[in-house]
This record gives structure tokens, C-alpha cells and sequence, in this order.
């Protein structure tokens, strides 16, 4: 609709230049008008603004200036609808395009509200699209919403303001991730959107390290420091090459190029009778080796013992190559 409708502003632009090219040329043929009288003469008849002719006008330029004055008024005309309906029609378009937008994240519930748009609110982005999570943009640069909105949901806004968040459906969110590079602006998410919903997992950006405990204060579940993880990752690289870039290699990139995967207990005892982590023999099964076990409190326990007694609610982390990871979420319907 819109494309329609900028093809006809081109149109109506270019008659309109035709007109004024046509009422120059004739003025100037017809009455001998210099360039700039045969200008000022089409301007002031084209307009009907009715300042005063150049010199009498003889009965050629009478006929010419009607048909001239005709022409014009059809022709201007058209252009001025085909303006107004294009403002219009992008406003029925934006407003058409906002409820859209409303109904999808009325309908999330359990989803991530992602605060900041920037290089680390992009990267989470990428991320939770790659496993299909369902997200919420808050963004109030309104550029950068037009360059991605096609694929992402955005609420336009500051994410320091409870409505915006609301708009987000913090209610129902699980996680938040703010990312806004201003420490201040994000422990002031982290205080309303934990008084907004209390049972929400927070995950905080800091550039200062004394912002860390003050976020962690106002409600933060997580803190993350990205200049510093980068330059720690850079150092390990100097110290311990090999195991570093041997962990960069435990990719985690998507659902189908993972290497690691966290899979909930009641995935496997709903499907089979396990008591312990023998009993699952995922190694067998599928390849996966199981690396880790979070019991039901979060205590993570590296490399656990093949007797370990499973308990409700715990997960086990498993690492295996891309297929063997695709085999192990095929077999118990995992995802």
C-alpha cells in the first residue's frame, strides 16, 4: 500500500514540474516574457494567489493562462490527495502495525524482556533467537527499532518507566536482561521490575565494578561485567591457549550446532524408570557424556559419580558433539 502510494507522489510530483515547465515555455513563446517573467507569471497563475501580470496579456495568453490555470488546479489537486493519503495511509499503517506488535506480547507469557538495543542487548538477542526463546525488546531509539522490527518485537520506550515495562509484560516475564551501558539507568530497571514482579530472574549489565553490589542490593539474580570477562578471556588466552580455545570449542551457538545441553530430570523420568545417573545411560544411548548436576537448592556439582540418586527438580549438564546433542533432544522429545 504504502509503495502505491509513493509511486503516485512521483507522479503527481512529476506532473506538477510538467506543469511549470509547460506554463514557462508558453509564456515565453507566446507573450516574448523573458525566463524570469515567464517564471513569476506560471508561479502566480498556478498558485491563483492574483498578484498583478507582468504587462496586459494579450488574447493568446488570456486562452493560455485558462488552460494553463485549468490544467494546474486538476494536476495540484491530485498531488494534495495523493499527500494526504499517503500521511494517512502511513498512519493507519503505523497504528495497524503497533496493535499487531500489542496482541503478540500480550499473548508471551514466561518470555525475556531485553532492556537496551546496544552491541551486548544485540548479542543477547541473537542469542535467545537461536534457541527460540521468546523475547521483548525495550528500545527507545526509534532507528534502530525501523532497522530490526521485522524480526524482533520492540516496545518503543525508557525501560526506566514502569508503563513501558508493563507494555513489555514484565508481569508475566521469567527473565530480564537490562543492558543499558549506563550503570545508573540499569540499577533503576532492576528496583522497578523487581517491584513489578517479584518472581522475576534478573540479569544486569555493569560497567563499574562498584556498580556490582548495588545491583546485586536492588534485586539483580546476576550481575555480568562484559569488559571484564573480555579481558580475562584475552589473558587466558596468553596463560592457557590450548584449554581456552579448547572451550571456545564447547559451542553453544544455537539449538542445532550446541555441544552442551541442561535438561531437566522430569524430562527422563517421565519417559523411563531412572534412580540414578547409571540408570539414565545417556553415554550408550546417545553419546552424551554427563558433566555436571545441579541438585533442586542450584549446587552444582562438576563431574557427579554414576550412583548419584536423581531428585525431582534437579538438572544434569551433558556434552557431546552437535549430533549426539540433536539425538539426545530427539530420544526424550527435549525443547
Amino acid at each position: 500500500m504504502i509503495r502505491l502510494l509513493r509511486s503516485k507522489i512521483v507522479l503527481a510530483l512529476s506532473l506538477m514540474a510538467t506543469v511549470l515547465v509547460f506554463g514557462v515555455v508558453g509564456y515565453k513563446l507566446i507573450s516574448d516574457f523573458t525566463w524570469i517573467e515567464a517564471l513569476y507569471m506560471t508561479i502566480i497563475t498556478v498558485t491563483t494567489v492574483g498578484f498583478s501580470e507582468v504587462r496586459p496579456l494579450d488574447a493568446d495568453a488570456k486562452i493560455f493562462t485558462v488552460f494553463l490555470i485549468v490544467t494546474s488546479v486538476f494536476i495540484f489537486g491530485f498531488a494534495i490527495s495523493v499527500v494526504s493519503e499517503y500521511i494517512l495511509g502511513r498512519n493507519q499503517l503505523e497504528l495497524l502495525k503497533k496493535k499487531k506488535v500489542k496482541k503478540q506480547i500480550d499473548s508471551l507469557s514466561n518470555h525475556v524482556v531485553v532492556c537496551g538495543f546496544g552491541r551486548n542487548g544485540m548479542q543477547a538477542a541473537e542469542k535467545l533467537m537461536a534457541y527460540k526463546k521468546p523475547f521483548v525488546v525495550i528500545e527507545k531509539d526509534k532507528e534502530i527499532i525501523e532497522r530490526h522490527e521485522e524480526e524482533i518485537l520492540f516496545v518503543e520506550g525508557d525501560a526506566n518507566e514502569d508503563e513501558v515495562l508493563m507494555e513489555a509484560g514484565i508481569d508475566r516475564a521469567q527473565y530480564l536482561i537490562t543492558a543499558v551501558p549506563d550503570d545508573a539507568a540499569n540499577l533503576f530497571i532492576v528496583l522497578s521490575a523487581r517491584q513489578l514482579n517479584k518472581k522475576l530472574f534478573i540479569i544486569s549489565r555493569a560497567s563499574q565494578v562498584t556498580s556490582l553490589k548495588k545491583l546485586q542490593f536492588a534485586g539483580a539474580d546476576k550481575v555480568i561485567m562484559p569488559d571484564k570477562i573480555g579481558g580475562d578471556h584475552m589473558a587466558s588466552l596468553v596463560v592457557m591457549p590450548d584449554l581456552i580455545t579448547f572451550m571456545d570449542k564447547l559451542s553453544i551457538e544455537g539449538e542445532h550446532t550446541t555441544n552442551l545441553e541442561e535438561v531437566e530430570i522430569e524430562d527422563f523420568t517421565n519417559q523411563m524408570d531412572c534412580h540414578s545417573l547409571r540408570d539414565l545411560d545417556l553415554r550408550r544411548k546417545t553419546g552424551c557424556t554427563i558433566i555436571g548436576y545441579i541438585d533442586p537448592e542450584g549446587k552444582y556439582i562438576i563431574n557427579p559419580e554414576a550412583d548419584m540418586v536423581l531428585q525431582p527438580k534437579s538438572k544434569v549438564i551433558v556434552l557431546g558433539r552437535p549430533e549426539q546433542i540433536r539425538k539426545l533432544n530427539e530420544m526424550f522429545q527435549i525443547g
